[in-house]
């Protein structure tokens, strides 16, 4: 399944102030998911395969690192933790890098909200309007993530550009 995300990460001290502001726009809250992301070495985009009790899948997405909203044109293949699939990928490729968070999931509409706590990083929150048909628009999608992002009250400053597993590199 290939859709659209417009995604914003940023640094996060004031987790508990988010929540409060999803819960008061009745968010719906999907759970705590311990994540483990393990990145695969490739030539195109970036591949990781999703650990989760919530959450599992094989995801390949290409997007810029800037800060700021970003487009991600991502592809999901929803996987088994059972399956054989990691350790073919790890046997194939090689690991790149895992990313270990623990990872709140809310929803509103097509906007996904992520608060993170990453394993030798700190906390975090992601902001994702996701368009999985074309019934969004780019625009859209963009001025959706502004919105919270002004909600939020997050600083430029604290915007990250790269992804978890490249600031984890860049330990």
């Amino acid at each position: 399944m290939a859709h659209i995300n417009i995604e914003i990460k940023a640094k996060s001290n004031n987790q508990d102030e988010i929540r409060e502001i999803l819960k008061s726009k009745n968010a719906n809250f999907k759970g705590v998911d311990h994540q483990i992301d393990t990145y695969f070495k490739v030539n195109n985009g970036r591949l990781k395969l999703r650990e989760g009790k919530i959450e599992n899948h094989l995801i390949h997405y290409q997007r810029e690192n800037k800060e700021g909203p970003k487009q991600s044109d991502v592809t999901l293949f929803k996987s088994d933790p059972k399956s054989s699939l990691k350790e073919i990928l790890t046997k194939s490729l090689g690991v790149l890098v895992v990313v270990d968070k623990k990872r709140e999931i809310y929803f509103i509409d097509n906007v996904k909200f992520h608060i993170d706590i990453v394993e030798d990083l700190g906390t975090f929150v992601e902001i994702e309007a996701i368009d999985n048909d074309g019934t969004f628009g780019k625009d859209k999608l963009l001025e959706q993530c502004q919105f919270f992002l002004d909600l939020f009250k997050i600083s430029q400053e604290d915007l990250i550009s790269v992804s978890y597993s490249d600031l984890l590199l860049q330990k």
